[in-house]
């Protein structure tokens, strides 16, 4: 297999323009002729659901939660990057473009990211029309903060709550379009399959979570916004209800998933406190702005923060990084706090955790101002922790945050199966191995409002479609697949809940392809995935029935899909001989610990082909050529 990216041609600042010149339009009158689906209401899904139904396109979208506001995105604190330079501190659309290379490791396609960050400058202004309430300095004009891996300040911000604005802000979009007719909203319906005809996605089969329904969806283009997998981690900053079943199916269909062992670990979340954890709870990235981390300079130090002086407190990151310090990119900081821990010099109760220390910027800013900025993310710590962090500092400890990995796009945003669309964090396009923080609300905004509604314009005006009726051969054969997999569910009579199947693969995972990996390791949970799932198989417990609302029925699914995603990342992490970004093979780093990447033999995007039940998949790779940013040691320093 060919992957052909149809990246332009021409020098890099023009390629988008010239792309979407050379694009084929749909007129006014045509568009509504044509049908589109979207699954998922984040940002990306949202903006995207709702630009097309503005242009005349038919829309139906859908969503597994009670209303699309309740998307992932929502959780979303710190802020979104736009290179508006309003700081007049060095900022422009080349630097956020060469920051976001150098971020992801070299690991990204170039074009891709100087297009995000040329769009990047358009988002804010779209959503201060929609009326987001993002904070402003006091003459008026919106305010900036920094994030790391950037030494400028080019992060808009709406308190500690961004992702919630603007999600309100796409909402707000697509009810308009819900009002007028033109979106088809199905919330509490969960995508199970992808429908593929003559090659081309043409629908999706789909389950109503509350009466167990299963349904046909048909359209001329499907576009899939339901955003990352790291939820295969059992503990993870995402929603509970935040899966990999969409893209799953899509990947059985012949949709490539590329570097699936890219995930990112965040170093700012609250430290795991027991085993009766089922999720874990996000500090955003913006507190490192004005909080210092350390840890106590001796091993196994157990005094409180407040009775260890300043002599005696190791400020690593500031140590090691003078230039960045405390706002260097998340995978260098979470890999930092590890090595400090497994020093002896973690905090806490388990010796998992560093301090994220406020005092230092209380006295020089004031209380007041701390909690204009924070407020909200103060009252969340105290309230899960019992800590106040105005008076001591917070514990933060890295966790499973985003996942870098997703289905393989080209520059139009499309699939290698033709007419299935990924946007948002469901692809793998824009960061490479590492995204630096508030880039995902930017690219999810970027894909929804700004680029899917050119390229599905392409797809749809060159395609030629013909009518496809719920009684075509594919359909049945998907929707009996869907069928007989959820019966297969509810007949195995097992003793254990998916829950417990998901803990322990989650454990897994996190042991031998989280923060590093080695080949031992990887070797290891390469025959432990696959014999836990055959216990899954056969020892699953799922009660009640398929015809009605069953949570349980709906985790079994997800587990599942988990199960063969776990055993990819794992096979992916294995074959990726280097360092970058979140791949830290423990095997290839430099003397200082640092990732050391192999650009002689891995200067390229992974994509793996399904081959089918127990056999192993096919790795096709995308060489990444670099033109502009010369690929480097990164550093931080």
């Amino acid at each position: 297999m060919q992957l052909n990216s149809r990246i332009p041609s021409g020098p890099i600042e023009q390629r988008w323009d010239k792309c979407r010149f050379e694009m084929k339009l749909v007129n006014p009158a045509n568009k509504r002729k044509f049908s589109v689906i979207v699954v998922g209401t984040g940002l990306a899904g949202g903006a995207a659901a709702a630009t097309l139904a503005e242009l005349g396109y038919n829309v139906k979208c859908f969503c597994f939660q009670d209303s699309p506001r309740r998307a992932h995105s929502i959780a979303a604190q710190g802020g979104i990057n736009a290179a508006k330079n309003y700081q007049n501190d060095g900022d422009s659309i080349y630097r956020l473009f060469y920051d976001t290379v150098k971020g992801g490791d070299f690991r990204a396609r170039e074009s891709n990211v100087y297009r995000l960050a040329q769009v990047s400058v358009n988002i804010i202004d779209q959503c201060v029309a929609q009326g987001v309430p993002f904070a402003r300095e006091y003459g008026g004009v919106l305010a900036n903060r920094s994030f790391g891996g950037a030494q400028v300040s080019r992060t808009f911000y709406a308190r500690g709550q961004t992702g919630q604005q603007l999600l309100l802000g796409a909402y707000q979009a697509l009810e308009r379009q819900i009002g007028a007719g033109r979106v088809a909203m199905f919330p509490r319906t969960e995508m199970l399959d992808l429908i593929v005809v003559d090659g081309r996605a043409r629908g999706i089969i789909t389950r109503d979570l509350m009466t167990g329904k299963i349904e046909t969806h048909l359209a001329d283009a499907v576009v899939l916004g339901t955003g990352g997998y790291g939820n295969v981690f059992f503990l993870s900053t995402n929603a509970k209800g935040s899966n990999c079943t969409a893209i799953w199916r899509a990947y059985k269909r012949g949709a490539l998933f590329a570097n699936p062992c890219f995930t990112q670990i965040h170093p700012t979340c609250i430290p795991v406190s027991g085993d009766y954890q089922s999720k874990l709870t996000l500090m955003s990235e913006s507190l490192r702005n004005d909080g210092r981390i350390w840890v106590p300079v001796k091993k196994g130090d157990t005094r409180s923060p407040e009775q260890i002086p300043e002599s005696e407190r190791d400020y690593y990151l500031e140590r090691r990084y003078p230039s960045f310090g405390n706002l260097v990119p998340r995978d260098v900081a979470s890999r930092a706090a590890k090595g400090v821990c497994d020093e002896g010099r973690g905090v806490g109760g388990t010796g998992l955790g560093v301090y994220l220390d406020f005092s230092d910027s209380i006295r020089r800013l004031g209380e007041g101002a701390i909690r204009e900025r924070y407020g909200n993310l103060f009252e969340m710590y105290e309230r899960i922790t019992g800590e106040d962090p105005y008076k001591v500092p917070m514990r933060i400890f890295p966790a499973i945050h985003y996942t870098m990995g997703g289905l393989w796009v080209d520059y139009h945003l499309m699939s290698t199966i033709p007419g299935l669309f990924v946007i948002g964090e469901a692809n793998f396009s824009d960061h490479g191995a590492n995204r630096l923080g508030a880039s995902a609300l930017m690219q999810g905004l970027a894909d929804g409002y700004f680029v899917l509604p050119y390229t599905i314009g392409d797809y749809l005006a060159n395609a030629k479609l013909h009518k496809v009726g719920g009684d075509h051969p594919a359909c049945r054969e998907a929707d009996a697949s869907v069928r007989e997999r959820l019966k297969g569910f509810l007949s195995i009579g097992g003793k254990r809940s998916a829950d417990s199947f998901h803990r322990e693969l989650g454990k897994i995972v996190w042991d031998e392809c989280g923060m590093a990996r080695n080949a031992d390791g990887l070797g290891k949970a390469l025959e432990a995935i696959p014999a836990l799932r055959e216990e899954f198989w056969s020892n699953l417990a799922v009660p009640g029935t398929g015809e009605e609302l069953n949570q349980q029925l709906e985790k079994a699914g997800r587990v599942a899909d988990y199960f063969e995603l776990a055993e990819l990342m794992c096979l992916d992490a294995l074959t990726r001989e280097e360092s970058c970004g979140g791949h830290f093979r423990e095997e290839h780093q430099t003397p200082e610990g640092e990732a050391m990447r192999d650009d002689d033999k891995f200067c390229h995007a992974a994509a793996w082909e399904y081959k089918g039940d127990g056999a192993k998949p096919e790795r096709h790779i995308e060489h990444l050529e670099f033109e502009y940013v010369k690929p480097s040691q990164r550093s931080y320093k």
